[in-house]
């Protein structure tokens, strides 16, 4: 890339194709701040991409949170993606763990079964998933959600940190073992700590998929109180066939938005390098 970037055409041609991207990205999260200040006479008697006039409505964000439970809503994405976060993680690392330093009849092929999961789509599930779930009495509550979330994640976090686990030196364990570290200890007190790179990054992503995530959420939850921030904005878009509220529309999407936005920004280095160094082995 250093050698192609010497050229001159080249350099303009990719810095040029990098602000357009910039562009591409951010002008979307722009125009949807804009919108949030504005109030339903600016939508219908002025043009809906001009900039808002004075005084800017920042109340949408307040009268947004209140009005439709906002706070309600952001508490049971936060449990859900946490939580299913947290179980994933769990899951992942000590499956990924045996299945990269045991090896056993069969670990190939248990591993080239999780790994083929990651290529079925989820929503082909969702019928015989909610069936199940009903089953077992877990319609309409956050475990449940944490539950397939987890499982859902599952794959992509194996496929992640097998490659750290194999990369780690074999004398580790062993002398862990010489110490008298049982097989748990050598896991959680020397193998896991060293694959922090990987954990971050699984977690980070699992984070942004959860959080976003609309149709399993609608699926298995049709209780106003458990709708997790982007089945309510769905259910707010509905409602617009009745009660036009464009702005606090607008002002739902970014409280939906901030949080992974933030999350991203801060943890970006993290989620390449992480996905880079899993891929090694």
């Amino acid at each position: 890339m250093n050698a192609q970037l010497k050229n001159p055409v080249a350099k303009v041609v990719f810095y040029a194709f990098l602000v357009i991207w910039s562009i591409s990205v951010l002008y979307p999260l722009l125009w949807t701040l804009l919108d949030a200040l504005k109030d339903n006479q600016q939508f219908f008697f002025n043009k809906p991409w001009a900039l808002p006039k004075a005084p800017f409505l920042w109340s949408n964000f307040s009268y947004v949170w209140s009005r439709y439970n906002f706070s309600d809503y952001f508490v049971n994405s936060l449990v859900v993606t946490v939580g299913s976060t947290a179980l994933g993680l769990v899951l992942s690392a000590t499956t990924s763990y045996v299945l990269a330093r045991y090896k056993f009849r069969g670990s190939n092929a248990l591993y080239l079964l999780y790994i083929a999961s990651m290529m079925i789509p989820f929503v082909l599930a969702l019928i015989p998933l909610f069936f199940l779930m009903n089953s077992m009495h877990l319609i309409n509550t956050r475990f449940g959600l944490i539950i397939v979330y987890a499982s859902s994640v599952l794959a992509f976090g194996i496929f992640v940190l097998v490659g750290f686990f194999k990369s780690l030196p074999k004398e580790l364990e062993e002398a862990a073992i010489v110490d008298g570290a049982s097989y748990y200890g050598t896991f959680f007190k020397v193998m896991l700590p060293l694959a922090q790179p990987g954990l971050i990054t699984i977690a980070i992503i699992n984070i942004l998929n959860i959080w976003n995530e609309y149709i399993v959420g609608t699926i298995l939850v049709n209780d106003p109180k458990m709708y997790t921030l982007p089945v309510e904005i769905g259910v707010m878009q509905a409602e617009m066939q009745y009660r036009t509220e464009w702005g606090p529309l607008f002002a739902a999407l970014l409280i939906t938005i901030v949080p992974v936005l933030l999350i991203y920004i801060f943890f970006q280095r993290q989620i390449a390098s992480g996905i880079t160094a899993g891929a090694v082995k």
